[in-house]
Protein backbone atom coordinates (compact mmCIF):
# COMPACT_ATOMS: atom_id res chain seq x y z
CA UNK A 1 0.00 0.00 0.00
CA UNK A 2 2.61 2.33 -1.67
CA UNK A 3 -0.14 5.26 -1.31
CA UNK A 4 -1.25 4.43 2.10
CA UNK A 5 -1.55 8.01 4.64
CA UNK A 6 -0.20 8.04 7.93
CA UNK A 7 -2.74 6.64 10.61
CA UNK A 8 -3.03 10.19 12.97
CA UNK A 9 -5.43 10.85 15.81
CA UNK A 10 -7.61 12.67 14.02
CA UNK A 11 -8.30 10.43 11.11
CA UNK A 12 -8.66 7.64 14.12
CA UNK A 13 -11.00 10.26 15.91
CA UNK A 14 -13.00 10.66 12.42
CA UNK A 15 -13.20 6.78 12.16
CA UNK A 16 -15.39 6.80 15.56
CA UNK A 17 -17.39 9.45 14.68
CA UNK A 18 -18.14 8.38 10.95
CA UNK A 19 -19.27 4.93 12.88
CA UNK A 20 -16.27 2.93 10.76
CA UNK A 21 -14.82 0.01 13.06
CA UNK A 22 -11.14 0.69 13.92
CA UNK A 23 -8.97 -2.16 13.10
CA UNK A 24 -5.85 -2.98 15.36
CA UNK A 25 -3.95 -5.91 15.90
CA UNK A 26 -0.40 -6.45 17.94
CA UNK A 27 2.69 -6.96 16.17
CA UNK A 28 6.41 -7.61 17.39
CA UNK A 29 9.28 -7.87 15.15
CA UNK A 30 9.62 -6.18 11.28
CA UNK A 31 8.76 -9.10 9.09
CA UNK A 32 5.37 -9.23 10.20
CA UNK A 33 4.64 -5.64 10.17
CA UNK A 34 5.62 -5.31 7.07
CA UNK A 35 2.58 -7.86 6.36
CA UNK A 36 0.14 -5.92 8.86
CA UNK A 37 1.22 -2.48 6.81
CA UNK A 38 0.31 -4.19 3.43
CA UNK A 39 -2.90 -4.81 5.43
CA UNK A 40 -3.53 -1.23 6.24
CA UNK A 41 -4.49 -1.92 9.89
CA UNK A 42 -4.76 1.30 11.50
CA UNK A 43 -3.88 1.10 15.29
CA UNK A 44 -0.33 -1.41 16.14
CA UNK A 45 0.08 -2.19 19.28
CA UNK A 46 3.88 -3.63 20.50
CA UNK A 47 2.22 -5.12 23.68
CA UNK A 48 4.06 -6.82 26.67
CA UNK A 49 2.80 -9.90 25.51
CA UNK A 50 5.88 -10.46 23.49
CA UNK A 51 6.86 -11.82 26.54
CA UNK A 52 4.91 -14.92 26.24
CA UNK A 53 4.63 -15.26 22.23
CA UNK A 54 8.30 -13.70 21.27
CA UNK A 55 10.47 -14.94 24.28
CA UNK A 56 8.62 -17.83 25.80
CA UNK A 57 7.71 -16.49 29.63
CA UNK A 58 4.93 -18.00 31.17
CA UNK A 59 3.40 -14.21 31.68
CA UNK A 60 4.27 -10.43 31.15
CA UNK A 61 5.93 -9.28 34.07
CA UNK A 62 9.39 -10.20 33.08
CA UNK A 63 9.42 -8.28 30.20
CA UNK A 64 11.74 -5.15 30.40
CA UNK A 65 11.87 -1.44 28.52
CA UNK A 66 14.92 -2.97 26.62
CA UNK A 67 12.62 -5.99 25.62
CA UNK A 68 9.75 -3.56 24.71
CA UNK A 69 12.40 -0.92 22.79
CA UNK A 70 14.09 -3.15 20.67
CA UNK A 71 10.87 -5.29 19.35
CA UNK A 72 8.87 -1.66 19.10
CA UNK A 73 11.88 0.11 17.16
CA UNK A 74 11.56 -3.21 14.60
CA UNK A 75 7.50 -2.69 14.04
CA UNK A 76 8.35 1.02 13.25
CA UNK A 77 10.10 0.03 10.40
CA UNK A 78 8.24 -2.07 9.51
CA UNK A 79 5.01 -0.31 9.49
CA UNK A 80 5.81 3.53 9.53
CA UNK A 81 2.37 4.43 8.12
CA UNK A 82 -0.02 2.45 11.43
CA UNK A 83 -0.96 4.48 14.46
CA UNK A 84 1.92 2.66 16.67
CA UNK A 85 1.22 2.30 20.57
CA UNK A 86 4.39 1.18 22.58
CA UNK A 87 2.80 -1.09 25.60
CA UNK A 88 4.61 0.15 29.09
CA UNK A 89 6.01 -2.77 30.45
CA UNK A 90 5.04 -3.70 34.14
CA UNK A 91 6.66 -1.37 36.91
CA UNK A 92 7.75 1.32 34.36
CA UNK A 93 5.00 3.59 35.29
CA UNK A 94 3.55 2.02 38.73
CA UNK A 95 5.82 3.48 40.96
CA UNK A 96 5.24 7.05 40.01
CA UNK A 97 4.34 9.80 38.17
CA UNK A 98 7.77 10.99 37.18
CA UNK A 99 8.96 7.10 36.55
CA UNK A 100 5.58 7.15 34.03
CA UNK A 101 6.64 10.02 32.47
CA UNK A 102 10.24 9.12 31.91
CA UNK A 103 9.74 6.07 30.38
CA UNK A 104 7.18 7.18 28.37
CA UNK A 105 8.98 9.72 26.96
CA UNK A 106 12.00 7.38 26.70
CA UNK A 107 9.92 5.46 24.39
CA UNK A 108 9.12 7.32 22.27
CA UNK A 109 12.38 9.06 21.54
CA UNK A 110 13.75 5.64 20.80
CA UNK A 111 11.29 4.14 19.08
CA UNK A 112 9.62 6.54 17.01
CA UNK A 113 6.05 5.00 18.38
CA UNK A 114 3.28 7.65 17.87
CA UNK A 115 1.62 6.99 22.05
CA UNK A 116 1.87 4.50 24.70
CA UNK A 117 -0.81 1.98 26.62
CA UNK A 118 -0.75 1.26 30.29
CA UNK A 119 -3.18 -0.47 32.49
CA UNK A 120 -5.06 0.32 35.55
CA UNK A 121 -7.88 1.92 36.17
CA UNK A 122 -9.02 5.16 38.63
CA UNK A 123 -5.57 3.83 40.60
CA UNK A 124 -3.31 4.56 37.36
CA UNK A 125 -5.30 8.15 36.50
CA UNK A 126 -2.27 10.35 37.55
CA UNK A 127 0.09 8.33 35.55
CA UNK A 128 -2.35 8.77 32.83
CA UNK A 129 -2.42 12.67 32.89
CA UNK A 130 1.13 13.20 33.83
CA UNK A 131 2.01 11.56 30.77
CA UNK A 132 -0.69 13.44 28.14
CA UNK A 133 1.05 16.34 30.13
CA UNK A 134 3.90 15.56 28.74
CA UNK A 135 2.70 15.68 25.17
CA UNK A 136 2.31 11.97 24.59
CA UNK A 137 -1.11 10.21 23.73
CA UNK A 138 -1.94 7.51 26.38
CA UNK A 139 -4.09 4.73 25.74
CA UNK A 140 -6.19 3.07 29.03
CA UNK A 141 -6.84 -0.33 29.53
CA UNK A 142 -9.69 -2.12 31.76
CA UNK A 143 -10.86 -5.44 32.19
CA UNK A 144 -7.98 -8.35 32.12
CA UNK A 145 -4.92 -6.39 32.78
CA UNK A 146 -2.05 -9.33 32.34
CA UNK A 147 0.39 -7.37 34.74
CA UNK A 148 -2.20 -7.61 37.70
CA UNK A 149 -3.51 -10.94 36.72
CA UNK A 150 -2.01 -12.75 39.96
CA UNK A 151 -4.94 -10.06 41.67
CA UNK A 152 -7.32 -11.23 39.35
CA UNK A 153 -7.39 -14.19 39.89
CA UNK A 154 -5.79 -15.67 36.66
CA UNK A 155 -6.96 -14.89 33.27
CA UNK A 156 -10.64 -14.30 33.38
CA UNK A 157 -13.47 -12.47 32.74
CA UNK A 158 -13.72 -9.05 34.41
CA UNK A 159 -17.37 -7.65 35.07
CA UNK A 160 -19.27 -10.51 35.63
CA UNK A 161 -21.50 -9.03 38.25
CA UNK A 162 -23.01 -5.73 38.92
CA UNK A 163 -20.07 -4.37 41.69
CA UNK A 164 -17.28 -4.96 39.36
CA UNK A 165 -19.00 -4.06 35.88
CA UNK A 166 -19.60 -0.35 37.66
CA UNK A 167 -15.72 -0.71 38.83
CA UNK A 168 -14.77 -0.78 35.12
CA UNK A 169 -17.44 1.94 34.26
CA UNK A 170 -16.08 4.32 36.66
CA UNK A 171 -12.41 3.26 35.54
CA UNK A 172 -13.21 4.22 32.14
CA UNK A 173 -14.90 7.65 33.25
CA UNK A 174 -11.70 8.20 35.28
CA UNK A 175 -9.15 7.44 32.51
CA UNK A 176 -11.11 9.66 30.09
CA UNK A 177 -11.40 12.57 32.49
CA UNK A 178 -7.01 11.74 32.61
CA UNK A 179 -7.06 12.47 28.99
CA UNK A 180 -6.64 9.05 27.71
CA UNK A 181 -6.94 9.29 23.88
CA UNK A 182 -8.69 5.48 24.23
CA UNK A 183 -9.32 2.75 25.98
CA UNK A 184 -8.64 -1.18 25.39
CA UNK A 185 -11.46 -3.36 27.05
CA UNK A 186 -10.14 -7.26 27.99
CA UNK A 187 -12.53 -9.68 28.20
CA UNK A 188 -15.15 -7.55 29.43
CA UNK A 189 -18.95 -8.55 29.05
CA UNK A 190 -20.18 -7.49 25.49
CA UNK A 191 -22.94 -5.47 27.18
CA UNK A 192 -21.10 -3.88 30.00
CA UNK A 193 -18.48 -2.90 26.96
CA UNK A 194 -21.61 -1.41 24.89
CA UNK A 195 -22.65 0.41 27.66
CA UNK A 196 -19.03 2.31 27.96
CA UNK A 197 -18.48 2.99 24.49
CA UNK A 198 -22.16 4.42 24.41
CA UNK A 199 -20.93 6.90 27.19
CA UNK A 200 -17.34 7.81 25.60
CA UNK A 201 -15.86 10.50 23.63
CA UNK A 202 -12.71 8.41 22.61
CA UNK A 203 -12.63 5.20 20.65
CA UNK A 204 -12.84 2.26 22.86
CA UNK A 205 -11.20 -0.96 21.27
CA UNK A 206 -12.49 -4.64 22.26
CA UNK A 207 -10.54 -7.53 22.86
CA UNK A 208 -13.02 -10.26 23.51
CA UNK A 209 -15.86 -7.51 24.59
CA UNK A 210 -17.90 -7.87 21.69
CA UNK A 211 -18.98 -5.98 18.38
CA UNK A 212 -20.15 -2.72 20.00
CA UNK A 213 -16.66 -1.27 20.68
CA UNK A 214 -15.47 1.36 18.02
CA UNK A 215 -12.76 -1.07 17.08
CA UNK A 216 -11.20 -4.52 17.30
CA UNK A 217 -7.85 -5.86 18.41
CA UNK A 218 -6.59 -9.16 18.38
CA UNK A 219 -3.19 -10.80 18.93
CA UNK A 220 -1.41 -11.80 15.78
CA UNK A 221 -0.05 -14.61 16.80
CA UNK A 222 -3.32 -16.22 17.68
CA UNK A 223 -4.87 -14.74 14.88
CA UNK A 224 -2.37 -17.33 12.82
CA UNK A 225 -2.39 -20.42 15.10
CA UNK A 226 1.38 -19.34 16.35
CA UNK A 227 0.93 -19.65 19.90
CA UNK A 228 1.08 -23.20 20.88
CA UNK A 229 0.44 -23.20 24.89
CA UNK A 230 -3.38 -21.99 24.35
CA UNK A 231 -6.17 -20.69 22.13
CA UNK A 232 -8.10 -17.64 23.88
CA UNK A 233 -12.30 -17.96 23.54
CA UNK A 234 -11.96 -14.45 21.85
CA UNK A 235 -9.23 -15.53 18.89
CA UNK A 236 -10.53 -16.32 15.52
CA UNK A 237 -7.56 -18.30 13.36
CA UNK A 238 -7.88 -16.21 10.14
CA UNK A 239 -5.27 -18.50 8.87
CA UNK A 240 -3.37 -21.41 10.07
CA UNK A 241 0.48 -20.44 9.50
CA UNK A 242 2.14 -22.74 12.30
CA UNK A 243 0.48 -25.83 10.74
CA UNK A 244 1.86 -24.32 7.43
CA UNK A 245 5.52 -23.76 9.10
CA UNK A 246 5.32 -26.98 11.17
CA UNK A 247 4.52 -28.90 7.83
CA UNK A 248 7.60 -27.46 6.01
CA UNK A 249 10.05 -28.00 8.79
CA UNK A 250 8.64 -31.75 8.50
CA UNK A 251 9.36 -32.00 4.86
CA UNK A 252 12.71 -30.32 5.09
CA UNK A 253 13.78 -32.35 8.19
CA UNK A 254 13.14 -35.65 5.60
CA UNK A 255 14.51 -33.66 2.76
CA UNK A 256 17.58 -33.49 4.13
CA UNK A 257 17.71 -37.01 5.79
CA UNK A 258 16.51 -38.32 2.67
CA UNK A 259 19.45 -36.55 0.69
CA UNK A 260 17.17 -34.96 -1.24
CA UNK A 261 17.78 -30.82 -0.19
CA UNK A 262 20.07 -29.50 -1.57
CA UNK A 263 19.63 -29.84 -5.40
CA UNK A 264 22.39 -28.17 -7.86
CA UNK A 265 19.69 -24.58 -8.15
CA UNK A 266 20.25 -24.51 -4.73
CA UNK A 267 24.30 -23.98 -4.21
CA UNK A 268 26.76 -22.20 -6.02
CA UNK A 269 29.82 -23.40 -7.24
CA UNK A 270 33.33 -22.62 -8.74
CA UNK A 271 35.14 -22.49 -12.45
CA UNK A 272 37.10 -25.75 -13.06
CA UNK A 273 39.81 -23.44 -13.97
CA UNK A 274 39.96 -21.74 -10.70
CA UNK A 275 39.60 -24.82 -8.65
CA UNK A 276 42.71 -26.56 -10.63
CA UNK A 277 44.69 -23.77 -9.70
CA UNK A 278 43.65 -23.76 -5.68
CA UNK A 279 44.17 -28.01 -5.58
CA UNK A 280 48.04 -27.18 -6.94
CA UNK A 281 48.95 -24.04 -4.45
CA UNK A 282 47.64 -26.85 -1.72
CA UNK A 283 49.75 -29.71 -3.73
CA UNK A 284 46.92 -31.89 -4.48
Amino acid sequence: MTDRKKVTLPSLMRKMADGSPITMITCYDYAMADLVEKAGIDIVLVGDSLGMTMLGYAGTLPVTMDDMIRHTQGVRRGSPMSWLIGDMPYMSYQPSVESAIRNAGRFMAETGCDAVKLEGGAEMADRMAGITRAGIPVMGHLGLTPQSVSALGGFRVQGKDAAHARKIVDDARALEEAGAFSILLEMVPDRVCALITERSSIPIISLGSGPQAHGQLLIFHDMFGLYPRFKPKMAKVFGNAGEVILNGLKQYVAEVTGRQFPQPEHWFGIDDGQMDELKRSLGE
